[in-house]
């Protein structure tokens, strides 16, 4: 009876496992490298599309990233420097609100004065003017050197705001009118004007003399 051979074959090794089984040997290898190609294919399948430029910048920022935007915004306002430029403004805006009306009050004053300036002026002048009213009745004003005179001194005060008060017909204003008599009449309709005696003057809404007249009443 004869015993094995103990010597290995070319096609094993030392622990009995066949060339193919070995851990070092080629059907190891490919079986790391089928491992290591089953595990790339899932990660380039996941892998996001590339992103461009326009695709970032027209990204919706989140709220986070909006309100840190904000921030500084809204920390700028509340600066010491932004509250004391908004006070100066504030006091510039006062400032020239008080000018405007400073101005115009002062207008105004002027207005009045240069009235009353006139209105006193004219008192002074009103029995020339009464001569020069008697006259022209008298038909003494018809022509002449002082008809002229006459005539530019009333121009003059014209332009100076003189208003003469009292027509026929006017209608009865105790305000500007002084009534003298009642006169029964049908030229003219009742409680109207029916005759001047005497002239009444203003400057502006300043009357400087009533006008005296004579009022009508039915007949």
């Amino acid at each position: 009876m004869s015993m094995p051979d103990p010597t290995p074959g070319p096609d094993e090794n030392a622990d009995g496992h066949g060339a193919g089984d070995a851990p070092g040997g080629p059907a190891a290898h490919h079986g790391e490298q089928g491992a290591q190609d089953s595990g790339d294919s899932p990660r380039e399948e996941a892998a996001p599309e590339g992103l461009t430029v326009d695709d970032i910048l027209s990204t919706p920022q989140s709220t986070d990233a909006e309100a840190g935007d904000a921030a500084p915004a809204t920390a700028g306002e509340d600066s010491p420097a932004a509250a004391l430029a908004e006070e100066r403004l504030e006091e510039l805006r006062r400032l020239q609100a008080e000018f405007v009306n400073f101005k115009h009050r002062t207008a105004r004053e002027k207005e009045q004065l240069r009235t009353f300036v006139t209105g006193d002026l004219l008192q002074t002048l009103l029995p020339v003017f009464d001569d020069i009213d008697a006259a022209r009745q008298a038909g003494d004003l018809t022509d002449g050197p002082f008809a002229a005179i006459a005539n530019k001194l009333e121009e003059t005060l014209v332009r100076q705001g003189l208003t003469r008060i009292g027509a026929v017909g006017e209608r009865f204003d105790p305000n500007v009118h002084e009534a003298v008599l009642q006169q029964p009449t049908n030229e003219v309709e009742p409680d109207q004007v029916s005759m001047v005696l005497r002239s009444g003057f203003r400057i502006g809404e300043r009357v400087v003399r009533p006008a005296q007249v004579a009022v009508a009443v039915a007949e």
